[in-house]
């Protein structure tokens, strides 16, 4: 079986994209602590090198990947990860002709900017066959607003937005905790705002409820008609009003596993057309029967949840991932019960 394997942010189209927003979206804020594209690009790095390390040690499959041509590749990468460095004017074309010549293309991309359903789209214009969501499924869950409307006429609880304070406001199509704040009153709303622009966040923003709770993500290997959830996970974020993302921490205690996953199935069960990997991100109130819990938002590709998921598994979990979304019979998975905590670029 041949792979390619695609990681936005590490494939140097970033780099010089010709998207304005693009640009901004992961520009370095002068005055943020960090930055939120360096953020995410460390994130990428970590989800590309865990996958294709595991996938390399499923037998007959082939990789092929694109790097930036100023990333070195891991000098412990399997013969049979083939990587080809482009500068981003190129990688239109090279793109095209990898996902042509795959059996199957796994795209990994931010949602916003609309990156991950376009580069999903290029595969099936180079008549490729996606190991992931529909481009409309993706179009779907990247529209935040859309998908909690979608929720809330399909019973599936999610915050609206309120005119009472405190909010959350974030943007409508984003990723990775972007231009995000907790905001208690009208002045931290305007300062918020005017925060998000000086990061280099030009679309649009929305406000929902601010619902406390444990935020978790429940992850899902779909294909062949069939779901199955995976353990979820505890999302680490930051304490200070943004709610960066730090990690993950898992296995959840039985009831809240449970919890989690029961309100997953059905929040994912709204949108057609999710294949492969794919997350929900919920939070967990305190009610204990699950009646506070509500749904935040889907992520249609792979998600960093898989760096501590692989390491619970006692099984190769890219083998698992190809069997179900190719179809395949899969086979039974055993899990640890040992307590993982794990930080946003991989590290344990």
């Amino acid at each position: 079986m041949n792979l390619f394997v695609y990681e936005y942010l590490s494939s140097g189209a970033a780099g010089t994209s010709e998207r304005s927003e693009t640009r901004r979206a992961l520009a370095v804020a002068p005055t943020a602590r960090a930055s939120p594209g360096a953020a995410l690009r460390a994130e990428g790095w970590a989800m590309l090198a865990a996958l294709l390390e595991d996938l390399a040690h499923c037998p007959g499959v082939q990789i092929s990947t694109l790097l930036d041509d100023r990333r070195t590749p891991p000098r412990h990468w399997s013969g049979r990860i083939g990587v080809q460095h482009v500068q981003a004017a190129a990688e239109k074309d090279i793109f095209h002709a990898l996902a042509a010549a795959a059996d199957w293309s796994l795209i990994i991309a931010p949602e916003f900017d609309g990156l991950l359903a376009e580069r999903s789209r290029w595969v099936e214009q180079a008549g490729g066959r996606l190991l992931g969501s529909s481009p409309k499924a993706i179009d779907e869950t990247a529209d935040k607003l859309y998908l909690a409307q979608l929720w809330t006429s399909r019973g599936i609880p999610t915050p609206l937005p309120e005119p009472t304070y405190p909010l959350v406001c974030k943007p409508r199509f984003g990723a990775g905790s972007q231009a995000t704040f907790l905001v208690r009153d009208e002045e931290e709303w305007t300062r918020a705002r005017h925060q998000a622009r000086a990061e280099g966040w030009k679309g649009e923003l929305m406000l929902q409820r601010y619902t406390p709770g444990l935020a978790v993500s429940v992850t899902f290997l779909a294909g062949g008609g069939k779901w199955h959830s995976l353990p979820a996970v505890e999302q680490r974020l930051s304490s200070d009003g943004r709610f960066r993302y730090l990690g993950g921490r898992l296995p959840l205690p039985d009831n809240l596993d449970r919890r989690a996953r029961r309100l997953a199935e059905r929040a994912a069960e709204c949108i057609e057309g999710l294949h492969g990997w794919f997350g929900v991100d919920l939070v967990l109130g305190d009610a204990e029967d699950g009646s506070d819990d509500t749904a935040i938002e889907i992520n249609p590709r792979l998600t960093t949840s898989y760096l501590g998921l692989r390491r619970l598994a006692r099984f190769n979990l890219a083998a698992a991932l190809l069997a179900v979304a190719t179809g395949s019979p899969a086979r039974s998975w055993e899990w640890g019960t040992h307590a993982i905590v794990f930080d946003a670029d991989g590290r344990l």
